[in-house]
């Protein structure tokens, strides 16, 4: 179910929100494997009603299940918004829509959430990455080898091409 919020209630005062909110309901479509969202989404927001827009302001909180990029061990990610604001317009061009006399907050928190996620989360600020022993591990085997017994260039073909002058 959406966050809604029903604005005849805001006619006489403002209105708490305060709850979870199913993860599944926020619809966050996350396509890195680095950042998953398993857990609901905690709020405690306040509503009312602003000339003829609504302001919603309060807090957000959604624990996600990162990777950390360097070593890939499991992190958690605690991502809090403490002071996460809106504010909708009723009238105009930029009116949002109403129905049943009810705003659905749910797409306004889903783009903030979105703009906060972790780009390369770690599992501490001076994660090393993998060990030796581990990295060996995770390299793919390659087919050939170089003269040395190392790994061919990718180049290496182009530097046998010749060209002939004119």
């Amino acid at each position: 179910m959406p966050l809604l919020v029903n604005l005849r209630h805001l006619k006489d005062k403002a209105v708490d929100l305060n709850g979870e909110l199913p993860v599944e309901d926020l619809d966050l479509c996350l396509r890195d494997d680095s950042v998953q969202a398993r857990h609901p989404l905690q709020h405690n927001l306040e509503v009312q009603l602003f000339g003829q827009s609504v302001l919603v302001q309060g807090e957000l909180k959604i624990l996600l299940d990162c990777q950390c990029v360097r070593c890939l061990k499991p992190v958690p990610f605690p991502l809090e918004l403490p002071n996460w604001a809106v504010h909708l317009a009723l009238e105009g061009e930029e009116k949002v829509p109403v129905v049943s006399d009810c705003v659905d907050l749910t797409p306004y928190v889903r783009e903030d959430i979105l703009l906060s996620l972790p780009q390369h989360p770690l599992c501490k600020p001076d994660c090393r990455g993998l060990s030796a022993a581990a990295s060996r591990r995770a390299k793919p085997k390659t087919t050939g080898a170089g003269e040395n017994g190392d790994t061919p260039s990718a180049w290496a073909e182009l530097d046998k091409l010749t060209f002939e002058k004119e």
